[in-house]
C-alpha cells in the first residue's frame, strides 16, 4: 500500500532539501537564519533526513505505562482511604511518602498495585519490615542514600553507615520487591539541562555499580529512575531514550543486566502561582513525553501543587489526565511510536554522545561523589540554571501567562496555602546540597508584595 501510494515521486536528497531552502531564503544566510542552539550545545536543523538518519538502539519497555497516585502518610487510615479510591478511579499504581514510620498493616490494607515508597528517613528495620508485609505486591523501596546527599547535604546517618544499611536490606530483597532507586528529577528541578540530567543519572547510578560489582550489596534486577520532564517536548522525549541506551551500555560494561525502571513526573521549574490553569497544559505536554520516551510509571502533579494542600479536586484532574492520555488518546502503548523518527532519533544521538562526554570526565576525575564533594556537580548546575534564569528575566524563555501576556488582575495572596518559594534553612551540610527553585518565583513575589501594598 506505501509503496504503490508514493511510487510516483521521485526521492528528493538532503542535499537537494537544502539546495532548495537556499533558494526560497533568497539570499539570506541559512546557518543565522535556520540553524537554532539550544543551552546543551545541540544544533536544531529545519527539517532532518533520511540520509541523515542513524538509529539508536534504546531498550523498548512494551509494556503500557502504569498511573501512580501520590499520597501523604500523615494519617494511616486517611493515607489507605485515599490509596483505595486512587485505585478504583483509574490509578494502577500508588507511591506513599513518609517523614516517620507508619502502620504498615493498616496503610496496605486491600491494595493490589504496584507500590514504591518514599521513605525520608532510612531505617534497617522498618524496610526489612515492609518487605515482609508486601510479598503479594511488585513494591518499590526507592532507596537513594546518595540522592538524600544531593538534596540535603548530608548522608542518612554517615556514609560508612548508610551504606552497611543499604547492604543489609538489599540481602533481605524479595523477588517482588526493588531496593534502589536514583532521584535524577532534583537535578532538573534545580535546573540542569537535558544533557546533564542524562549525565548525572548515569553518573549517580554508576556509583552503585561500583559497589554491587564489589558484592558490597545484592545484585539488583532493576534500578529505579525516577526522572522530572520539562516542556521542551522533542527533547525530553529523547532525554529517557538516550538515559536508557546509555544504562544499557554501562551495565554491559559490568557484565551486568540490571534493567532500567523509569519513573518520571512533571517539573515543578516551569510550574508558576499566576494564572495556573496553564500549568494543565504544561504538565499535558509533559506527560506526554514520558509517554513516549518510554516511561514504566507516571505520576502527574496537579495544577495547583505550588500553592494549594493536596485536595480532591485538584489529584482528579491530574490523573484524569492521564486517564485520557491514556484509554482516549491511543497512548496506551505509545512508548513504540518515537522509534525511527528522524528528528526524535538525531535528539537521542545526541544528547546521549554529549552526556557521555560529561560522565566520562566524571569518571576521569575520581567519580560523582568526589565531585560532589569538591562542587563541581553543583557549580554547573548553578551555570546553566543562571543561564536559564537569564533567558526567563529577558523573556528569551517563556511561561505564558507570568512573563508573557499575565493577567494583571489575577490576585493570589488569599488563596496562598503552602509556602510557594525556594525554603532557606541554614544549617551544617558535609556538602553544598543541590536545590531545587521555581524559574518565576522572583517575579511571583514582586506581584504578591504588590497585592500587599509593600510595594
Amino acid at each position: 500500500m506505501s509503496n504503490s501510494l508514493f511510487s510516483d515521486f521521485s526521492s528528493v536528497t538532503s542535499k537537494q532539501w537544502k539546495q532548495k531552502i537556499q533558494f526560497d531564503l533568497k539570499g539570506a544566510d541559512y546557518n543565522s537564519t535556520l540553524l537554532t542552539q539550544t543551552n546543551e550545545g545541540i544544533t536544531i536543523k529545519p527539517f532532518y533526513h533520511a540520509d541523515d538518519f542513524e538509529k539508536v538502539d534504546v531498550p523498548k519497555n512494551s509494556d503500557e505505562f502504569k498511573i501512580c497516585q501520590r499520597i501523604f502518610i500523615s494519617d494511616e487510615k486517611t493515607a489507605n482511604f485515599l490509596a483505595v479510591d486512587a485505585l478504583k478511579r483509574g490509578a494502577n499504581s500508588i507511591l506513599f511518602i513518609a517523614d516517620e514510620p507508619f502502620d504498615i498493616p493498616i496503610v496496605l490494607q486491600n491494595i493490589d498495585a504496584e507500590i514504591h515508597f518514599q521513605l525520608n528517613f532510612m531505617s534497617e528495620s522498618f524496610s526489612i519490615d515492609l518487605l515482609n508485609h508486601t510479598k503479594n505486591n511488585s513494591i518499590f523501596l526507592n532507596i537513594d542514600i546518595i540522592g538524600n546527599l544531593v538534596k540535603t547535604g548530608n548522608w542518612f546517618h554517615n556514609l560508612t553507615s548508610d551504606f552497611e544499611k543499604l547492604s543489609n536490606i538489599s540481602k533481605k530483597t524479595t523477588d517482588n520487591a526493588i531496593v534502589l532507586q536514583v532521584n535524577a528529577s532534583q537535578y532538573q528541578n534545580a535546573g540542569a539541562t537535558t544533557v546533564q540530567q542524562v549525565a548525572y543519572a548515569l553518573a549517580h547510578g554508576n556509583e552503585y555499580l561500583n559497589v554491587i560489582s564489589r558484592g558490597k550489596i545484592a545484585e539488583e534486577s532493576i534500578i529505579n529512575f525516577s526522572f522530572s520532564v520539562g516542556s521542551n517536548y522533542f527533547f525530553e522525549i529523547a532525554k529517557i531514550r538516550a538515559f536508557r541506551y546509555l544504562w544499557k551500555t554501562l551495565c554491559d560494561d559490568y557484565s551486568l543486566t540490571i534493567d532500567a525502571h523509569v519513573s518520571v513526573q512533571p517539573s515543578l521549574r516551569n510550574k508558576t502561582l499566576y494564572d495556573y490553569n496553564t500549568n494543565m497544559l504544561r504538565t499535558t505536554t509533559e506527560c506526554m513525553s514520558a509517554v513516549l520516551g518510554g516511561a514504566n510509571t507516571i505520576s502527574n502533579v496537579s495544577y495547583d501543587e505550588v500553592y494549594h494542600k493536596k485536595n480532591e479536586f485538584g489529584e482528579r484532574i491530574s490523573r484524569n489526565q492521564l486517564l485520557i492520555l491514556k484509554e482516549e488518546s491511543y497512548f496506551k502503548t505509545a512508548q513504540i511510536f518515537a522509534e525511527g523518527t528522524y528528528y526524535i532519533e538525531s535528539l537521542t544521538k545526541e544528547i546521549a554522545e554529549k552526556a557521555l562526554e560529561i560522565f566520562k570526565d566524571i569518571e576521569k576525575s575520581g567519580g560523582f561523589l568526589k565531585q560532589l564533594k569538591e562542587g563541581t556537580i553543583q557549580r554547573k548546575i548553578k551555570e546553566s540554571a543562571d543561564k536559564e534564569q537569564a533567558q526567563f528575566d529577558t523573556g528569551e524563555l517563556v511561561l505564558l501567562g507570568t512573563n508573557k501576556h499575565p493577567n494583571l488582575d489575577d490576585k493570589m495572596n488569599d488563596t496562598i496555602e503552602l509556602y510557594p518559594f525556594t525554603k532557606t534553612k541554614p544549617r551544617k551540610t558535609l556538602i553544598a546540597p543541590i536545590v531545587a527553585k521555581r524559574l518565576s518565583e522572583k517575579i511571583e513575589k514582586e506581584r504578591l508584595e504588590k497585592e500587599k501594598g509593600n510595594l
